[in-house]
C-alpha cells in the first residue's frame, strides 16, 4: 500500500488558492502558458540539413501587480515533488472496444523499479491483446492484480485510451495521476470528472512537438505504426502485386501509390510503399516537406497556387479557397492515375478536411484501394465510414480507426518507451516525482491539477516557410583540349629527357650509375605504394620504417677496430649500427603484431616459419661462396635484397598477402645486412664487435615492439624515425673524418646533405613522438619571425656547406666543424619546422618524416655509391611522399607547405551557427541502434585516446547478430597516423570487411537509419562543402545525410580547425555527453540487459 498521506503530498505540489489567480489578474492566463516557450522556438531549414535559425516571440507587457503575483504563483506551483519510493504505479487493462494495446510493456518494467519506484501493479489479463503474458509482466518484477486493486492503490495511472468517464473516472484515487491519451479539446465532460478528482492529468496528445519532447511524442510512435499498417491494409485488399516483376508470362508494371499528407503517418506509408516497390508521389500543404519526400524516393506534387500551410505544434493549418481549388484539380488527376491512395491530413480540433470527393472515387480504376487515416476525424474522403471497411463503386475504402492495434505489440512497445520515459522526465530533481511549469514539456501536457482545469499553453509557432532554392550556375573548370593535354605531356618529357643529359654532361659515370638505380627503385615504389589499400597504411610505415634500418649498412662501413672502436668515426659507426638494429627488430615486430590483428579465425593457414628455409639457404651458401672469393656475390646479395624489400612493399596490397609481406622485407634486411658484410670483409675481432652490437640494438628493439599498444603506434613510430635520422648523421659524419684526405667532392656534398636531412628527421621525429604522446603541447609553437628564422638557418647551411667543400678535403679540424655546425642547424631546422605544426596534422608530419628518412638513406648511398642503400632509399622516399601526398588530400593541405615550413594554424571562422544542441541518453540511444536496420560508425582519434575499441566491437557483434547492418566509416586522417584507426578496430578483432574507406562508404548514408559518431569532428563536418569556410574542399564523411545522427563527444569543443560543426545543431542529430569508453561501456551493458529481457519476454 502507498503511504496514506501520499494524495495530499502529491496535490500538495499546486495550491487551489494559486491557481485562482489565473483568472483574477488581467492578461496573466497568457504568460501562464510558459515563460521558457517565450524566449526561443527553434526550426530547421527544409530538409533538416540547413543550420538552424531562432525565432523569438515578444512577451507579454504586464502591470506591475501582475508580475509581482506571477511571481508568487510560479514559485508556489513548483513548490513540491514526491520520491518515487512512496509511488506506486498501475497499469489497467484497457476497456475501449476494440483496444489491444497496453501502457507498459514488460521490458520497461525493470526500469522503473530501477529507479525506486515502489510497485508496479499491472491488472491482470491487461497484455494478453498485445501478446503479453502474466507470467512476463511478473517475471521482470511487477505485481499482478485485479481490476479494482490497480485502480485504488496506485498513485500514478498510465494508461493508453483516456478512462471512461461513467466507468473509470470514479475508481481513480482521489489525488493520484494519471498520464494517457485524453483529447481535452474534445472530452470537455472528461476533462471536468478528472479535475472534479482532484487528479493530476497529463495528455499524452498535447506533449509539444519540440526537439527534446521527441522521446515522449506517442502521436509520432502510433502514426508511424498507422502508415506503415496503412499501406500492408491496402495491398492486402489491392489484387496485384506492388513491386513490378516481369515473368515469363508478361511483365507486371508496379502499382502507383499516393500519399496525402507528409507528416509522420505519410512519411512512414511513403517509406513503405517504396520499400514494397511502388512508385510512389507524395502531397502535402508545407513546403518544408518536399526534401522528407524527396528524400524517400518519392515524387512530391505541388500545385499552381503558392501558400504554405504550416501550422502551430508541427500540423496544417486550413487553407484558402484558391488552393483548395487547385488541390482537388490535382487529385482529381490522380485518381485517375494511381492504385492506392493514402490520406492523412488532419487539424487538430477540428473535423478532417474531405479531400477525396465521391467524384473522386468514382474516378478510380476498379479494384483500386483508398486507406484513410483520418476517418476518426470524419475522414478526408467524403464516402468513408469510420471503423468500418466498404466498397464504393468497385473501390475499396478503408475507414478503421484502430490501425496501431491492429499491430499491437509493436505499438505496445513504442507507447511503453514513450510514456515510460516521459513518467521519468516529470521530475523537478533526482528520482523524485514532480511538474515544473516553466519546462514547456511538462506545461504543455498537463490538464489538470487539484481540482482545477489548467488552460492549454500556447503551441510553438509553425516553422519558416521555405523558398526554392536559388540555383547559382555551377561554374566548372574549363578542360584542357587535347592540343593542350598533349603538350603538356611533349614538355614533360622533353624537361625530362634535358635534365638527364644536363646530368650527364655535368656528372661522371658513378653518379649516373647511381641515379640510374635511384630513378629505377623510385619507379617500382612508386607502382608498388599506390597498390597499398588505406586500411594497411599503418603497417606500411611500420614495415618500410623497419627495412630503413638499412641505413646500418653505411656504418658498416665505417665500424672498425677490434672487439672495441678505437677512433671516433668508428665509435660513430658503431652507434650507427646500434640504433639500425633497433629500428630492424622493433620495425617489423610492430608491423607483425599490428597485421596479426587483421587475421580473422576463417583464414587459411600460412605456416610462416617455411620462410626459414630460404633465409637458413641463402645465409649458408654465401658463407660457401664466398669463403673462395666474393665474385659478383655482393650484388647478388643487393639484388635479392632490394627484390625482396620491393615485394615486401607489393605483399601489402590486400590483407591476405600483408603477413607475407612482412616476412620479405624480414628476409630482404637479412640478405642486405649478409652482402653487407660481405662487401666490407670484417676481421674476426670486428665481426664478434659488430655481431655483439646487433645483438644488443635487436634485443632492445624487440622489446620496445613487443611492450607497445596500438594506441600507441604513432608516437613509437614517430620515435623510430629519429632513430634513423640520428643514425645517417653518425655514418655521413664518421664516412667523411675516415676518409678526409681522400674525399671526393660527391661524397662531401652527399655526406653533408645526409647529416642534413637525418638531423631534420632525428629532432622533427622527437617533436612529434613528444607531442603524439601527451608529453609537449600539441598547439602549434610559432616563433616570431619564424620564416626569416628558417630563412636564415638555411643561408647558413649553404654557406657551411661551401665552406666544407672548399676547405675540408685533407683537414679532419675543419670538416669536423663544419659537419658539427651543419648538424646543430639540422637539429634547430627539424625542431622549427615541426613544432609549428599541430598536434592534429601529425599524420601528414609522420609521413613526411618516413620520406625524409629513405632520402637520407639515398644521400648516403650516393656517398658510399651503395646500390642497396639507393634502392631501399628510393623505396621509403617514395612511399613517405605518396602517404603525405595523401594525407594533404585528405587534410585540404598542400604538400608543398608542409614539406617547406610545416603547416599554419588555421584562423578562426567566422561562422555562426544558429540552431539547438538536442541532447540525448545512452537509453535512447540503444533504442535507436536496437530498432535500426543500417548503422555506420565514425571513428575518429578520440575513440583511440578513449581506447573504447574493444566495447565498440562487442557493440558490433551484438547489433549484427540481431541482422542490423553495421559498418564502419574510416577517413583517410582518422586518428593521428593513416591507417591507425583500422589497427586498432583490428585490435578488437572487428572484421576489416566493414571497416570501409571514405570513398567506398560516403553514397550509403542516406540510407542509413543511425550514424554513430565516436571522437570525430573536422572529418564529419559539413562546412568542407561551402565556399570560403576555412576547411572549404576538405573531403568529408556525410554523416549528417543519415537518417538519425548520434555524436559522442566529452564536451561541445571544436576540432583541431577550429571551426564550429553545423551537424551538432541539425534536428536529425543528438548529442551524447561523456566519455567515449564509459558511454560504449554503457551501450553494451544496455544492449545485452535489452536482448536478455526481449528472450525472456
Amino acid at each position: 500500500m502507498a503511504p496514506a498521506g501520499f494524495p495530499t503530498t502529491l496535490s500538495g505540489i499546486f495550491s487551489t488558492k494559486s491557481l485562482s489567480f489565473i483568472h483574477q489578474v488581467p492578461r496573466l492566463n497568457a504568460i501562464y502558458g510558459c515563460t521558457r516557450q517565450t524566449k526561443r522556438n527553434v526550426y530547421s531549414c527544409s530538409g533538416g540539413r540547413a543550420p538552424l535559425a531562432t525565432r523569438h516571440t515578444s512577451l507579454i507587457q504586464l502591470p506591475p501587480r501582475a508580475v509581482t503575483i506571477w511571481s508568487r504563483l510560479k514559485a508556489d506551483l513548483t513548490s513540491g515533488s514526491v520520491p518515487y519510493s512512496e509511488l506506486t504505479i498501475g497499469v489497467p487493462a484497457e476497456t475501449f472496444a476494440g483496444e489491444r494495446r497496453v501502457a507498459v510493456a514488460p521490458q520497461n518494467i525493470p526500469l522503473l523499479l530501477k529507479k525506486g519506484f515502489a510497485r508496479v501493479l499491472v491488472e491482470r489479463g491487461a497484455g494478453a491483446e498485445a501478446q503479453y503474458a502474466d507470467e512476463v509482466y511478473e517475471h521482470m518484477g511487477a505485481t499482478i492484480v485485479d481490476r479494482q486493486t490497480v485502480w485504488s492503490e496506485s498513485n500514478v495511472l498510465l494508461k493508453v485510451r483516456a478512462p471512461d468517464v461513467e466507468s473509470e473516472v470514479p475508481l481513480i484515487r482521489e489525488g493520484a495521476a494519471l498520464i494517457s491519451f485524453i483529447q481535452p479539446a474534445q472530452n470537455k465532460s472528461l476533462v471536468d470528472a478528472l479535475a472534479s478528482r482532484r487528479v493530476t492529468a497529463f495528455a499524452m496528445d498535447m506533449i509539444p512537438r519540440i526537439s527534446r519532447a521527441q522521446a515522449f511524442d506517442a502521436l509520432s510512435s502510433m502514426a508511424n505504426i498507422a502508415g506503415y499498417k496503412a499501406v500492408l491494409e491496402g495491398s492486402n485488399h489491392f489484387g496485384r502485386f506492388l513491386t513490378g516483376q516481369v515473368t515469363a508470362a508478361g511483365k507486371i508494371p508496379p502499382a502507383k501509390v499516393l500519399v496525402i499528407g507528409a507528416g509522420v503517418a505519410g512519411l512512414s506509408a511513403i517509406t513503405t510503399a517504396r520499400r514494397l516497390g511502388a512508385i510512389v508521389r507524395g502531397f502535402d500543404t508545407r513546403s518544408a516537406a518536399r526534401e522528407q519526400v524527396q528524400s524517400l524516393g518519392a515524387d512530391f506534387l505541388e500545385v499552381s497556387v503558392q501558400e504554405e500551410g504550416g501550422g502551430a505544434g508541427g500540423y496544417s493549418k486550413e487553407m484558402s479557397k484558391e488552393f483548395i481549388e487547385a488541390e482537388m484539380k490535382l487529385f482529381m488527376d490522380q485518381c485517375k492515375d494511381v492504385d492506392i491512395v493514402v490520406t492523412t491530413a488532419q487539424i487538430p480540433g477540428k473535423p478532417s478536411p474531405k479531400l477525396i470527393t465521391e467524384k473522386m472515387v468514382s474516378a478510380m480504376r476498379p479494384g483500386s484501394v483508398i486507406v484513410d487515416l483520418a476517418s476518426e476525424g470524419g475522414g478526408n474522403c467524403e464516402v468513408t465510414v469510420p471503423g468500418q471497411l466498404i466498397v464504393h463503386n468497385h473501390v475499396t475504402v478503408i475507414g478503421y480507426t484502430d490501425f496501431p492495434s491492429r499491430l499491437p505489440t509493436q505499438s505496445t512497445s513504442l507507447y511503453s518507451n514513450n510514456i515510460t520515459k516521459f513518467l521519468l522526465y516529470l521530475a523537478p530533481k533526482d528520482n523524485h516525482f514532480g511538474v515544473d511549469l516553466e519546462d514547456e514539456v511538462a506545461r504543455g501536457s498537463i490538464v489538470t491539477h487539484n481540482g482545477q482545469v489548467i488552460p492549454p499553453a500556447p503551441r510553438p509557432a509553425p516553422p519558416p516557410a521555405s523558398t526554392q532554392p536559388h540555383h547559382e550556375p555551377e561554374l566548372k573548370p574549363v578542360e584542357l583540349t587535347p592540343w593542350e593535354k598533349q603538350t603538356r605531356n611533349v614538355a614533360a618529357v622533353t624537361g625530362g629527357m634535358s635534365a638527364a643529359l644536363a646530368l650527364g654532361k655535368l656528372t661522371g659515370p658513378l653518379f649516373m650509375s647511381s641515379m640510374f638505380t635511384a630513378g629505377l627503385a623510385g619507379l617500382i615504389g612508386y607502382r608498388s605504394v599506390w597498390g597499398v589499400i588505406p586500411a594497411l597504411h599503418s603497417p606500411l610505415m611500420s614495415v618500410t620504417n623497419a627495412i630503413s634500418g638499412i641505413v646500418g649498412v653505411g656504418g658498416f662501413f665505417v665500424m672498425g677496430g677490434g672487439f672495441f672502436p678505437e677512433t671516433i668515426p668508428q665509435v660513430l659507426g658503431a652507434l650507427s649500427v646500434l640504433l639500425a638494429f633497433v629500428n630492424i627488430s622493433g620495425g617489423f615486430v610492430i608491423t607483425k603484431r599490428m597485421l596479426d590483428m587483421f587475421k580473422r579465425p576463417t583464414d587459411p593457414p600460412e605456416y610462416p616459419y617455411l620462410y626459414a628455409i630460404p633465409g637458413i639457404l641463402f645465409g649458408g651458401g654465401f658463407i660457401v661462396a664466398a669463403s673462395t672469393g666474393t665474385a659478383g656475390l655482393v650484388q647478388a646479395g643487393y639484388l635479392v635484397s632490394s627484390l625482396l624489400c620491393i615485394g615486401s612493399l607489393s605483399g601489402l596490397a590486400s590483407q591476405a598477402t600483408a603477413r607475407t609481406g612482412n616476412l620479405l622485407g624480414i628476409l630482404g634486411v637479412f640478405a642486405g645486412i649478409i652482402a653487407s658484410l660481405g662487401a666490407v670483409g670484417f676481421s674476426p675481432e670486428v665481426l664478434a664487435q659488430f655481431g655483439a652490437i646487433a645483438t644488443v640494438g635487436g634485443i632492445i628493439g624487440a622489446l620496445i615492439g613487443r611492450r607497445i599498444t596500438p594506441t600507441e603506434l604513432p608516437q613509437t613510430v614517430a620515435a623510430l624515425h629519429s632513430v634513423v635520422g640520428l643514425a645517417a648523421v653518425f655514418t655521413s659524419i664518421g664516412s667523411v673524418l675516415a676518409h678526409v684526405s681522400e674525399i671526393s667532392t660527391l661524397h662531401m656534398v652527399t655526406a653533408y646533405l645526409g647529416v642534413l636531412i637525418g638531423g631534420i628527421t632525428f629532432t622533427g621525429s622527437i617533436v612529434a613522438f613528444l607531442k603524439l604522446a601527451g608529453r609537449m603541447s600539441s598547439r602549434p609553437t610559432i616563433l616570431p619571425g619564424r620564416h626569416l628564422i628558417n630563412a636564415s638557418l638555411l643561408a647558413a647551411n649553404a654557406g657551411t656547406m661551401g665552406a666544407f667543400i672548399t676547405m675540408a678535403p685533407g683537414a679532419p679540424a675543419v670538416a669536423a666543424v663544419c659537419l658539427s655546425a651543419n648538424t646543430a642547424l639540422s637539429f634547430t631546422q627539424g625542431y622549427t619546422t615541426t613544432a609549428a605544426i599541430g598536434g592534429a596534422d601529425m599524420p601528414v608530419v609522420i609521413t613526411v618524416l618516413n620520406a625524409y628518412s629513405g632520402f637520407a638513406l639515398v644521400a648516403e648511398g650516393f656517398m658510399l655509391d651503395n646500390p642497396l642503400l639507393l634502392t631501399v632509399g628510393s623505396l621509403i622516399g617514395v612511399s613517405g611522399s605518396i602517404l603525405s601526398y595523401i594525407m594533404c588530400v585528405a587534410m585540404n593541405r598542400s604538400l608543398t607547405n608542409v614539406l617547406f615550413g610545416g603547416i599554419a594554424p588555421i584562423a578562426q571562422a567566422n561562422q555562426e551557427i544558429k540552431g539547438q544542441v538536442i541532447k540525448t541518453t545512452a537509453e535512447e540511444t540503444v533504442d535507436a541502434l536496437a530498432s535500426a536496420e543500417n548503422v555506420i560508425i565514425v571513428v575518429g582519434y578520440g575513440m583511440a585516446v578513449a581506447k573504447a575499441q574493444y566495447a565498440i566491437a562487442e557493440i558490433t557483434s551484438l547489433l549484427r547478430s540481431k541482422g542490423v547492418n553495421v559498418r564502419f566509416a574510416i577517413h583517410p586522417v582518422a586518428g593521428r597516423m593513416p591507417g591507425q584507426c583500422n589497427v586498432l578496430l583490428a585490435e578488437a578483432s572487428v572484421p576489416y570487411d566493414i571497416v570501409l574507406e571514405m570513398d567506398e562508404i560516403n553514397d550509403d548514408f542516406p540510407d542509413t537509419d543511425v550514424t554513430l559518431v565516436i571522437g570525430a569532428n573536422d572529418t564529419v563536418n559539413p562546412l568542407a562543402l561551402e565556399a570560403g569556410s576555412p576547411i572549404a574542399g576538405m573531403p568529408v564523411l556525410h554523416a549528417w545525410k543519415s537518417k538519425n545522427v548520434i555524436v559522442m563527444k566529452r564536451g561541445m569543443s571544436s576540432g583541431y580547425a577550429d571551426v564550429p560543426n553545423p551537424m551538432f545543431y541539425m534536428p536529425g542529430t543528438r548529442m551524447l555527453f561523456g566519455d567515449a569508453k564509459q558511454t560504449c561501456d554503457a551501450l553494451k551493458a544496455m544492449l545485452e540487459t535489452r536482448y536478455k529481457a526481449q528472450f525472456h519476454v
